[in-house]
């Protein structure tokens, strides 16, 4: 790709999965995109749409929770890849890159529509309601299906078809938890408005769950 500096290359490869510099250059540049769409997309513009005002938290350690599961999922997921424990095909690694991506483009999505009332963390705003449009319009918690995709994306990367079924264990108890305090925050705040909305839709993956 040749914007991607050679040091993050050198090191991606080091004992690494991946079967050549491009692979390692496209899992370096996916890993970025993200990094930077967290920052920008999901932290500064928000906080500019909300002009300053402050969320008041209430997440009830479900940000640490996540925080060691995707700790813990790096980990292992890195282990298993360079003990090559169930190693998929190389190709694999350059699909996984571009799933990294596609869960990026969804977690931004639903970020964007949900604008000034998205937070890095648990809380309802002022003159908050139930959003519906978008991707809301499918399942409640978007950006939490983006994660689940990018994740996946990241144990394809990897190349490691053990990972991927430790990678959903953790999504699922981390993400898992921290949906059910966010959404008793939600009813507590909304109402039957959105409980009306719970029976309507899934949680993060369409018609199933």
């Amino acid at each position: 790709m040749g914007v991607i500096p050679e040091p993050l290359v050198t090191l991606a490869l080091s004992g690494s999965p991946f079967p050549s510099t491009l692979a390692a250059e496209a899992f370096v540049f996916a890993m970025a995109v993200w990094i930077a769409s967290e920052i920008v997309g999901g932290a500064i513009v928000p906080a500019l749409r909300r002009g300053g005002r402050r969320v008041q938290r209430r997440n009830l350690g479900s940000n640490t929770l996540v925080l060691l599961s995707w700790i813990f999922m790096f980990v292992v997921a890195g282990s298993f890849a360079a003990d090559n424990i169930a190693m998929l095909p190389a190709w694999v690694s350059y699909l996984g890159a571009a799933v990294v991506i596609l869960g990026v483009a969804i977690r931004q999505w639903a970020i964007a529509v949900l604008g000034r009332f998205f937070s890095g963390v648990i809380g309802v705003q002022t003159g908050q309601n139930v959003v519906e449009s978008g991707p809301y319009k499918l399942v409640r918690h978007p950006s939490y299906t983006g994660v689940l995709v990018l994740e996946l994306g990241i144990g394809l990367a990897l190349r490691s078809l053990a990972a991927i079924p430790v990678i959903v264990l953790l999504f699922a108890l981390a993400y898992g938890y921290r949906m059910l305090v966010e959404e008793k925050v939600l009813v507590s705040e909304l109402g039957d408005s959105y409980r009306a909305y719970m029976k309507r839709t899934k949680r993060v993956i369409p018609f199933v769950v």
